[in-house]
């Protein structure tokens, strides 16, 4: 399997820190509420740091994590040995997995289709592995819904944020791309992390299906 060789240094560096600034704010029960009812073979797509790992449930009898950043991968390595369930931490992008055709029972994306460089082929490539009925798990940051944070997210978008956040695009609509890729949705919650408005404070966090 080639690898991918992606580095972010300074987002590597400061993104451990920002996550567990987001975790002592409410974020640790988003990934449980995101990761519940979850059993047998599952995909994690941009693993990060690897903070989902303690909280898949025991019937998840296999994690294949894929995180091409490598300084993050290698966080990823260190919790996925003190995770509760069988973790497999692996170099590789979104749009192209190193995994079978419709060979796992979930795909979870956390915090990432803001960052994919094509996230309508990464859904698509995420359908591929799903055997059919297989459920997307998503939480992600998406689109504001007032035309002025639109505006402010849009600059931000062109201007310095992907540079400084990893390839974030705050302004992105995760919801429709979902949809888009052929998922239907079966539940979804729109929410302000933290009760704050910020560019990248709009979130959704709900589970599709493969049909």
């Amino acid at each position: 399997m080639a690898r991918t060789d992606i580095h972010h240094p300074l987002f590597a560096r400061l993104y451990p820190r920002i996550s567990q600034t987001q975790e002592r704010h409410g974020m640790t029960a988003h990934r449980r509420t995101l990761l519940e009812g979850l059993s047998g073979r599952v995909v994690e797509v941009g693993a990060g740091n690897g903070l989902n790992f303690a909280h898949y449930p025991p019937a998840v009898t296999r994690v294949i994590a894929i995180e091409p950043e490598r300084t993050l991968r290698e966080l990823a390595v260190r919790a996925a040995a003190k995770a509760p369930v069988p973790v497999e931490v692996l170099d590789g992008v979104a749009e192209a997995l190193p995994v079978a055709d419709e060979s796992v029972d979930a795909v979870v994306v956390s915090l990432v289709l803001c960052s994919f460089s094509d996230p309508d082929a990464a859904l698509r490539e995420a359908r591929r592995v799903l055997v059919p009925g297989g459920r997307l798990c998503f939480l992600e940051h998406v689109r504001a819904d007032t035309p002025g944070m639109v505006r402010f997210q849009r600059l931000l978008d062109a201007t310095v944020w992907p540079r400084l956040a990893g390839g974030c695009h705050t302004a992105r609509d995760s919801a429709a791309a979902i949809e888009r890729a052929g998922f239907a949705v079966e539940r979804m919650r729109r929410f302000h992390f933290a009760g704050i408005r910020g560019p990248a404070t709009y979130f959704i966090l709900g589970a599709a299906r493969r049909p």
